[in-house]
């Protein structure tokens, strides 16, 4: 709080417009806050919802996974119309701005609804119900989440600033994340405690941390400025927008980088309750472990070292990009997750200490994984603005956002499909000690390791190909300047 309140004052006095090629502290602390909201959010969903789905709701595994395919239908939608909405929208606030302040507030309060299904003994109506609702949560995010992303390569036009822009931007990804990990199950845990279910647990913690992630993106969209050009002032209908950009030869390398990218993070985080609830505890649904004193889930324990290590590393991810190359980190750092994820597999039951230690080092190449993705995604903005004449930010990271909630949407998919058909069994209530058949232990113990290091290893092939290194972005930077100085004159 102290922070915000700093914060705010800073920007009160500092209100002015970013112009200048490197960007004040300020601005990325400030831009960076962002996400912290939008990732504890959607970490909250990535980690549980599949698990609330089958075991609170009572949707058979199969069934569930439906709900996960009609989002990502939805998504291919709504995503790249909002990005052309924010390249077409023109208001004295700019392009980006008002959709973080009309939509801040309603973006918080949609994901108490997620958690929200009744309590019908009808499987079609509550697959109905919890569609629905993702499909609300789901637009409002993109609402708030596109014209976010948008800012980045406005903000941040140099090569080496961009990188340290959604470095810092990483950090409260990840620390939201963080927060999620540790909190969630204990505050669930107490509200079950207080006498209440385990649904209203993740109401409230959808609640609080949707609450908290109202106030960076409304102090963004009051005070961070954004630059304009004479290139951004046109904009292709939406159809001809996505032909053009599929010309755009690096932004075919992103698409390919992000979807393998954060499928295989998601498939991580979707799986691994699973994975140490029948796994590594045997289904004792309240196996804990003792840390610094504290008694922590075993979900709590595991994300919650593995993320505090991913945010140790963003500072050597950062500087590794920095004396070499965005791309040769990000390479390094998926060779190193592929090892590791490989090492899952040989984590037996009851090996506590050797699962946490497979997480702290995870959370090494997890680092890599989300700080430097974006920081090459958006150079081929300016790729685009150099054959085109247009800056298209909207669009791009409107099917940039489409790709990392699609990846979530059809791992959810996969997942409950596959322990559908391997078997699972969703516990009775009230049952403190429940055991999957073989057949479900072995999918979840594919699911969480070879499948995963497979993509992480398309993930490195594809970075290895993409097309802009420092030297080329540089001397691109450099063409774009005459032409806007032609322009200009």
């Amino acid at each position: 709080m102290q922070v915000l309140v700093y914060i705010c004052a800073t920007l009160t006095l500092h209100n002015v417009m970013i112009n200048n090629k490197h960007l004040p502290f300020w601005v990325k602390l400030l831009y960076g806050s962002g996400d912290f909201g939008i990732s504890s959010v959607y970490m909250l969903r990535s980690i549980f919802y599949a698990l609330y789905l089958t075991d609170i709701v009572g949707l058979e595994p199969r069934l569930a996974s439906f709900g996960g395919l009609i989002g990502v239908v939805w998504d291919a939608v709504n995503d790249p119309i909002i990005g052309l909405l924010t390249d077409r929208m023109r208001s004295r606030l700019g392009r980006r701005r008002p959709f973080l302040l009309w939509f801040a507030i309603p973006f918080g309060l949609s994901f108490i609804l997620l958690w929200s299904a009744p309590n019908w003994d009808n499987q079609i109506a509550l697959l109905v119900y919890v569609t629905l609702s993702f499909m609300v949560a789901d637009t409002l995010q993109s609402l708030i989440y596109v014209p976010y992303l948008s800012l980045t390569p406005e903000l941040a036009p140099d090569y080496d600033d961009r990188t340290s822009l959604t470095g810092l931007r990483s950090f409260f990804q990840l620390f939201g994340s963080l927060a999620v990990a540790l909190a969630a199950p204990n505050i669930i845990d107490r509200v079950i405690a207080a006498g209440f279910t385990q649904q209203q647990g993740y109401m409230l913690v959808g609640a609080i941390f949707g609450g908290i992630g109202i106030i960076p993106l409304l102090l963004i969209g009051l005070f961070i400025k954004e630059t304009a050009t004479p290139q951004q002032t046109e904009a292709l209908p939406l159809g001809k927008s996505i032909r053009v950009a599929w010309k755009n030869i690096p932004f075919r390398y992103g698409v390919a980088i992000h979807l393998l990218n954060w499928s295989a993070s998601d498939m991580i985080v979707v799986i691994f309750p699973f994975f140490m609830l029948y796994w590594v505890a045997g289904g004792d649904q309240l196996a804990s472990i003792r840390i610094l004193g504290f008694d922590l889930a075993y979900e709590s324990a595991f994300f919650g070292i593995m993320l505090v290590v991913c945010i140790l590393f963003i500072r050597f991810w950062m500087w590794l990009a920095r004396v070499r190359n965005k791309r040769e980190a990000y390479m390094l750092g998926m060779g190193f997750w592929v090892i590791v994820q490989f090492m899952v597999f040989t984590i037996q039951p009851g090996q506590v200490t050797y699962m946490l230690i497979i997480a702290g080092l995870a959370g090494i190449g997890v680092s890599a994984a989300y700080t430097l993705p974006d920081a090459l995604f958006s150079d081929v903005i300016e790729w685009d603005e150099l054959r085109t004449g247009r800056r298209q930010e909207g669009m791009y990271f409107g099917v940039r956002a489409f790709i990392r909630k699609v990846t979530g949407a059809i791992v959810i998919f996969i997942t409950l499909q596959a322990l559908g058909w391997s078997g699972y069994q969703a516990p009775p209530d009230g049952v403190i000690q429940f055991a999957q058949p073989e057949s479900a232990l072995m999918m979840i113990r594919l699911l969480a390791s070879p499948f995963g290091a497979v993509m992480l290893a398309g993930v490195i092939v594809f970075t290895a190909f993409f097309p802009l290194t420092r030297e080329r972005y540089n001397r691109m930077q450099k063409l774009l300047d005459r032409k806007r100085a032609r322009g200009m004159g």
